[in-house]
């Protein structure tokens, strides 16, 4: 555990209505795009994703984004195309043409639902299923990787504050991001 002088995340909470107000540490008069935190996490998300990328580079393996559906269908988060579309945050055709590519490297099968012709299944194959074995290995090397020099408290403290920004989030647009 951190000792009393350490900043901590307080915890994450559903209840927004407990919540400070907006803060305000952005102004406008000072904005720097490249100093606000969605600029520091998007290059984040990219350097994380060009390490797993070159670590799973051999010739018609997947790419890093056809490794997320391809775990999620591993893990059993996801059977339908519609399901795996929400479970990757994708519309249907993005998820449509994601399948497409992951059907011609011979990873996944769409098989129509013989109880409702309306719903599509998604099968991996045995090639995909041993793809998608691999994912958590990369994953945790690579993310351990890019937390080099964090202390398991700073660790933690860090998820508590992304958490709670993405519970920030989840809440402006239950709200409908509306200013009041």
């Amino acid at each position: 555990m951190s000792d009393a002088s350490s900043p901590q995340a307080p915890p994450a909470s559903a209840d927004a209505e407990r919540r400070v107000p907006a803060a305000s540490f952005y102004r406008a008069e000072t904005y720097r795009a490249e100093e606000s935190i969605g600029y520091l996490m998007r290059r984040i998300v990219t350097a994380v994703g060009q390490s797993v990328e070159t670590r799973m580079c051999e010739p018609g393996s997947p790419t890093y984004p056809q490794w997320v559906p391809l775990y999620k269908l591993h893990t059993g988060a996801a059977t339908t195309v519609a399901e795996l579309a929400r479970a990757c945050e994708l519309d249907t055709g993005a998820m449509t043409r994601l399948l497409d590519r992951l059907e011609a490297k011979g990873l996944c099968r769409r098989v129509r639902s013989l109880e409702d012709r309306r719903v599509v299944n998604i099968e991996l194959t045995d090639e995909g299923r041993a793809a998608a074995k691999d994912v958590p290995y990369v994953l945790s090397r690579v993310q351990n990787e890019h937390l080099a020099g964090f202390t398991t408290e700073e660790w933690e403290q860090l998820k508590g504050y992304l958490r709670r920004i993405l519970d920030n989030a989840q809440a402006l647009a239950a709200r409908g991001d509306k200013n009041d």
